[in-house]
């Protein structure tokens, strides 16, 4: 059975359901942060190893540039975690030992074990109390990292939780293949959590159809049939995941707006994960909303999975494209297959 005739069987056999709405007040965004690696990667550059070329590239994905971590300068995950992190508490005016909780998502952690949050507990002298957990989400996983973050504080003696989504995707790529190695790149975005009793709620909605065909990459260890081996590179069928994402971005966008009680025009900016132009598109139309408030950055960062929002969002931040504070919608969806959407005002510090 195809990814995509297993979707549909799965699609089938999973009835409608009222989605799952998580909601905790008194919580907002101070501060943001993001950091790409140094090595720039265009169209063309790829065209020189695989069978591709920049217009096949950017008209089917609006991609023109990646960023690759450059391992030689000791560019890794993890220091993109750190220098996003950095610039996020910069930003929000707090300082490291405020804060209590430290998640990082990600599907693309040097190790196993520790958890990239550990270590970054570690790298910016995060107290030894700091709740530090990774999530894999894939390419949803910051907008979950948010929500369980956001709940976690709720009840969290220190005020301050940093969520931060990292990928190195360039390690997982195969890069004779040319419908994934063109799509991909590395970064790290970072957002700060505030509990503050002024603070609007934040209105989270989720889901998750198991599927390990349309998207899955190997873990450590495995072998395939024969016992040989497996390198972890990513595998996708494109068009069962075109018409996923097509499906749920719009629906948990519509979702979270009802479940807050408010409409589209109240929302200052939709930040949705930057997977593909054409994807995003489609899902701007079938909502009605206006493109210039759905505007994305994959044009120079490629699909960046879990960082991809907290890129985004920096960018509108730093940029003055958000003016803050700011009503903010974030959906995200990827391998799992998940998705997942919130509303949370965005304010300065």
């Amino acid at each position: 059975m195809s990814a995509t005739e297993a979707m549909n069987t799965n699609a089938a056999a999973a009835p409608e359901s009222t989605p799952q709405v998580g909601r905790v007040p008194g919580v907002r965004i101070v501060g943001t942060g993001s950091a790409l690696p140094s090595r720039t990667v265009t169209n063309d550059d790829l065209a020189q190893i695989v069978d591709t070329s920049d217009e096949w590239i950017s008209t089917r994905t609006g991609i023109r540039s990646r960023r690759y971590c450059d391992r030689e300068q000791g560019e890794s995950e993890l220091t993109l975690a750190r220098d996003a992190a950095r610039c996020a508490l910069e930003a929000s005016g707090h300082t490291a030992d405020e804060v209590g909780i430290c998640l990082v998502a990600s599907f693309t952690p040097a190790a196993a074990t520790p958890s990239t949050a550990c270590l970054l507990q570690r790298e910016l002298g995060l107290a030894e109390d700091t709740l530090c957990l990774d999530v894999n989400a894939a390419c949803a996983g910051f907008v979950y990292a948010l929500y369980v973050a956001a709940s976690l504080l709720e009840h969290a003696p220190q005020p301050l939780a940093l969520v931060v989504g990292a990928e190195e995707l360039s390690r997982v790529m195969d890069f004779s293949d040319r419908s994934t190695c063109v799509l991909f790149g590395d970064g790290a975005g970072a957002a700060v959590l505030e509990r503050a009793a002024d603070a609007p709620a934040l209105t989270a909605t989720w889901g998750s159809r198991g599927n390990d065909e349309a998207l899955f990459a190997p873990g450590v260890g495995s072998v395939d049939e024969a016992g040989e081996p497996r390198p972890s590179y990513l595998t996708m069928d494109g068009r069962a995941v075109f018409r996923f994402a097509t499906e749920v971005l719009p629906k948990c966008t519509s979702e979270v707006l009802r479940a807050a009680g408010v409409d589209a025009s109240d929302v200052d900016r939709f930040v949705f994960h930057q997977a593909n132009k054409r994807i995003v598109d489609v899902a701007v139309r079938k909502l009605g909303l206006d493109p210039a408030r759905c505007a994305g950055n994959i044009d120079h960062t490629g699909n960046t999975s879990a960082a991809s929002v907290p890129i985004l969002l920096d960018e509108l931040v730093r940029t003055g494209a958000l003016a803050t504070p700011a009503r903010v919608v974030m959906a995200g969806f990827g391998a799992g297959l998940t998705w997942a959407s919130c509303l949370v005002e965005v304010a300065s510090s």
